[in-house]
């Protein structure tokens, strides 16, 4: 999660939710932050990880279920990105010939991307996060750009239906 907050200068933190809690106190909590994007890490049974990304309130949300993830730390790859920096987002074809891809795509290009003129965000771009489809699951990987070398930062598999 920290990761993720890192490389999205326009992302807001709150703690931890109680389990008893339902979903929609995440509304809530998005209104009295002033947002209208959400991304929920909610983990079940201590094994299992799920992802919910979601326009606030009135939808629409996906849930996926992470099968993969190596941080930064854990790959030694530090990189360079500066903190701040406007990520460029990259998708596979396929998400442009199936509706529900469409649909995510158009999700993930909300919640990915920087707003124009966030105040914490920087006016250049130095890495990419690029989209992919395998095997009926979505890849999610941060790659720095450099004059030189393209380094693998942080990959994520979610997979999940709408």
């Amino acid at each position: 999660m920290k990761d993720l907050r890192t490389l999205m200068p326009h992302s807001k933190a709150d703690t931890k939710m109680d389990r008893k809690d339902k979903l929609f106190i995440i509304n809530e909590v998005c209104e009295m932050k002033n947002c209208n994007k959400c991304i929920f890490f909610e983990a079940k049974k201590k094994q299992d990880l799920y992802i919910w990304l979601s326009n606030v309130p009135h939808g629409p949300s996906a849930k996926f279920l992470v099968q993969n993830i190596h941080t930064l730390a854990e790959l030694k790859m530090t990189g360079n990105c500066l903190r701040g920096s406007r990520p460029v987002l990259s998708f596979d074809p396929v998400f442009d010939q199936k509706p529900h891809y469409a649909l995510l795509k158009e999700l993930f290009i909300q919640i990915f991307s920087t707003p124009q003129y966030h105040p914490r965000s920087q006016p250049f771009v130095d890495h990419v996060f690029a989209f992919s489809i395998a095997d009926e699951r979505i890849w999610f990987r941060n790659y720095q750009v450099s004059s030189r070398f393209v380094y693998e930062h942080e990959s994520v598999i979610v997979t999940g239906t709408l």
